[in-house]
């Protein structure tokens, strides 16, 4: 469980397993890597952020408004013409790239793509969950790829208003409006492992 999300901390999370020996193994790899299991490398404040946070994430007025608001955004992605994966849950809409930019193959990243031309129009930072980040290469260089192509627009907790939610709805809106201009993208370079983090692009054509 990340405490970033709705544990309503800046860093930290737990790992909760119901196997003893698994998870002995887990504490002394935490060791290593990490810190000792009773702290695992975090501040105290850090801890204290994730005590209280997951407590308050518990309150049922906040969860009511928590999932409202991504719902909204989720709303306003459909009433542009945007699909999205439904339902849209409590701290996330998934924009999907495949079907809103049919044009654009997988091995040109169209979730990339879309998700560069959010940050572009109007500064809306999201993620590609694609095959950028899943894609599986091939012995002859080319590789499968992922089974979906979306972009994950998460919602930080107690930050946005709704005229914030808003304006992201009006940038997916002019975005969508000009989908069929928007091109492919080719790798230039990417990391041995994990390369959606650092991975650089530019334009396929």
């Amino acid at each position: 469980m990340s405490a970033k999300k709705d544990g309503m901390a800046n860093i930290g999370g737990f790992l909760a397993l119901a196997d003893a020996e698994l998870a002995a193994e887990c504490r002394n790899l935490l060791i290593l890597t990490e810190g000792f299991p009773t702290y695992g490398g975090m501040a105290g404040y850090d801890l204290e952020a994730v005590a209280r946070g997951s407590w308050e994430a518990l309150d049922e007025d906040y969860l009511r408004y928590r999932v409202r608001s991504v719902a909204y955004l989720g709303e306003l992605a459909d009433k542009a013409g945007v699909p999205i994966i439904r339902p849209t849950g409590g701290h996330a809409v998934y924009l999907d790239a495949a079907r809103l930019l049919p044009h654009i193959p997988p091995s040109q990243y169209p979730a990339q793509a879309l998700a560069c031309a959010l940050y572009e129009e109007g500064g809306v930072r999201g993620v590609e969950i694609g095959s950028v980040m899943f894609g599986v290469p091939r012995p002859d260089g080319s590789e499968t790829p992922a089974p979906m192509e979306l972009v994950r627009l998460a919602i930080p907790r107690r930050v946005y208003t709704q005229s914030h939610v808003d304006f992201v709805g009006e940038v997916i809106e002019r975005v969508a409006r000009r989908a069929t201009e928007l091109g492919g993208l080719r790798m230039t370079y990417q990391a041995p492992w994990l390369r959606h983090f650092t991975a650089r692009f530019e334009p396929a054509d």
